[in-house]
C-alpha cells in the first residue's frame, strides 16, 4: 500500500485544504500526520512543543509519517517540518510528493501567525517564518516530484491541476 500523493510544504501552503480536496476529487481517503501525532499523544501539537519539547514532537512525527506511508493509500499530508528528518526524506523516495510552495508574505497572511503554530510564535514571527522558508525550501524541493506555486491560485485550480498531473503520471 502506498499513498496516491504525499503533500508537503510550509505552514500556510494549504496542505490540509488541497489534500482534502485532492482526496475528494480522486475518490480516496485523506490523512494528516499532524492529526495522527495529536491522537497518539492525546494533546495538541502546541502542547507537545510546550510540555515535552520539539525533539519529542519530531520523534512522534517521524514515527507517524513512517506508519502512514505504509498504511495509507489515499492522499497524505505531512506536517511542515516532517521533511527535516533524514529518515523521513529517505522514506519519501519513490513516492509521488507534491510540494505546495507559498511565498513569505502569503504564508504569513494565511497563517495569521497563529498560536497553534508553535514554531511561528515569539517576538518576531515574520522573521521566524522567513528563516523557516530559507531552511526548508531546498529540502522540500529535494523530496518533491511535483511543485505547485500556491500564492496566486485558488484551491480548486491547484486541485484540478494535480488531478490532471497525477492522471498523466499514471499513464506514463
Amino acid at each position: 500500500m502506498s499513498p496516491v500523493a504525499v503533500i508537503v510544504g510550509p505552514p500556510g501552503a494549504g496542505k490540509t485544504t488541497i489534500g482534502e480536496g485532492l482526496a475528494a476529487a480522486l475518490g480516496v481517503a485523506f490523512r494528516d500526520t499532524d492529526v495522527d501525532v495529536e491522537a497518539a499523544a492525546g494533546k495538541s501539537i502546541a502542547d507537545i512543543f510546550t510540555q515535552d519539547g520539539e525533539p519529542v514532537f519530531r520523534a512522534a512525527e517521524a514515527s507517524a509519517v513512517a506508519t502512514a506511508l505504509v498504511e495509507h493509500d489515499g492522499v497524505l499530508a505531512l506536517g511542515g517540518g516532517a521533511v527535516l528528518a533524514e529518515g523521513t526524506r529517505a522514506l519519501l523516495a519513490g513516492h509521488t510528493v507534491v510540494f505546495l510552495n507559498v511565498g513569505m508574505a502569503e504564508g504569513v497572511r494565511r497563517t495569521g501567525l497563529s498560536a497553534a503554530r508553535p514554531l511561528l510564535a515569539g517576538v518576531n514571527p515574520r522573521a521566524k517564518f522567513k528563516e523557516l522558508l530559507d531552511q526548508r525550501l531546498p529540502i522540500y524541493r529535494e523530496v518533491a516530484t511535483i511543485e505547485v506555486a500556491t500564492d496566486d491560485a485558488e484551491p480548486e485550480q491547484i486541485i484540478d491541476g494535480l488531478v490532471a498531473n497525477l492522471a498523466g503520471a499514471a499513464q506514463d
